[in-house]
């Protein structure tokens, strides 16, 4: 029987073995091991990537959203008790970034075939609250961002898109991260540009928000010893940077390869059971994750397993029916509570073989 991973972690970064290593070499002999030349280099190489004029290295994507809705407080551009509108089906991560900062999530149903937030249902959830949306480029597709900006721009709102799963995707050559006020991205290993430990980063083209973001992740000091405000230790490392820089130069390499996975998924798989991504533009999506619905997901998921194809659900309960969410328990989103209990990832990565790409195709087709 074959056996084909999820996700081959370590083939991914043994692809890129010697520079790694000396992107580590250079770091350790540095002797300079946070906030040096590594991460500099590297903010001003992903912003470029992302068509922006400012990235600020932080720990986590986590942080990356976090601590940009607290700059807009300290900016007076959002107050305790503000909405942020965010799509229901999101990993929980993007809510957290809003609760953390005292700020009410507004829970909007996505579009059932592209995963991510339905413009039309944005505006009527907007009330007199409402100060900011969080669109979530969820596996690697690019929210519809025109339609998102001119609703925004109609009302006076902040953008905060979440793109820790779209490095690299774009809409008519704007790249995710540069359409919003402000984005967060994830560095976590397994997103497509993977750091080897925890790392994330905020990009924009607000210079004052840069400033106060960049205070805030060290401490609230941009002078040690001189703090401006109550900031937090949240700061992407210079080894981590360095080995980010890396894998930045083989990242729309990379791409191309989930890509072509992708479309012979969409071209082969023709299982009746099987409801495939729906993708309008391939530049819209970088694959960070193939995902298709079943409604047999349980017997499917289990036959996979029993031929060698392991698989994830991305993901199996919506924030609103979390127990750290009790308050929204009896919220009643049918659309996506029925991805929830549909939803199947396939691997796909840049390591797999054209064999275990057939593997998997042969195997769906058979159930």
């Amino acid at each position: 029987m074959n056996k084909v991973d999820f996700l081959d972690l370590k083939g991914i970064n043994l692809n890129y073995e010697r520079e790694l290593q000396e992107a580590f070499t250079r770091v350790l002999h540095s002797g300079w091991y946070i906030m040096g030349k590594e991460l500099s280099e590297f903010e001003a190489k992903f912003a470029h990537y992302c068509g922006v004029k400012h990235c600020i290295g932080v720990a986590n994507g986590l942080d990356a959203l976090i601590l940009t809705i607290r700059a807009w407080k300290e900016l007076g551009k959002l107050k305790k008790g503000d909405e942020i509108i965010v799509p229901a089906n999101t990993y929980i991560a993007s809510v957290l970034a809003i609760t953390e900062n005292d700020l009410t999530p507004v829970f909007v149903e996505p579009n059932e075939n592209t995963f991510n937030l339905d413009p039309e249902k944005i505006e009527k959830a907007l009330t007199n609250k409402t100060k900011a949306i969080l669109p979530v480029h969820l596996y690697g597709q690019i929210s519809d961002m025109p339609a998102i900006k001119k609703i925004a721009e109609k009302h006076g709102l902040l953008i905060l898109e979440d793109s820790a799963q779209s490095h690299g995707a774009e809409i008519d050559g704007v790249k995710a991260g540069a359409w919003g006020d402000a984005s967060g991205f994830s560095f976590y290993p397994g997103k497509n540009l993977g750091a080897i430990g925890d790392a994330g980063a905020i990009t924009t083209n607000d210079s004052e928000l840069d400033k106060v973001l960049r205070a805030i992740r060290n401490y609230g000091s941009h002078k040690k010893y001189h703090n401006i405000t109550c900031g937090v230790n949240s700061r992407l490392d210079e080894l981590q940077a360095a080995l980010l820089s890396v894998k930045l130069d083989h990242l729309d390499s990379d791409t191309q390869i989930r890509k072509a996975i992708a479309k012979r998924y969409l071209n082969e798989i023709h299982n009746k059971k099987i409801i495939l991504p729906t993708v309008h533009d391939e530049k819209n999506h970088v694959w960070h994750l193939f995902v298709i619905k079943c409604a047999e997901r349980e017997a499917f998921q289990n036959y996979l397993a029993a031929e060698g194809v392991q698989t994830l659900i991305h993901y199996p309960i919506p924030p609103h029916k979390q127990e750290a969410y009790k308050q929204f328990n009896d919220l009643k989103l049918p659309i996506t509570e029925k991805i929830h209990d549909q939803v199947l990832s396939l691997p796909i990565s840049p390591v797999m073989t054209s064999e275990q790409v057939t593997y998997v195709i042969n195997v769906i087709n058979a159930f």
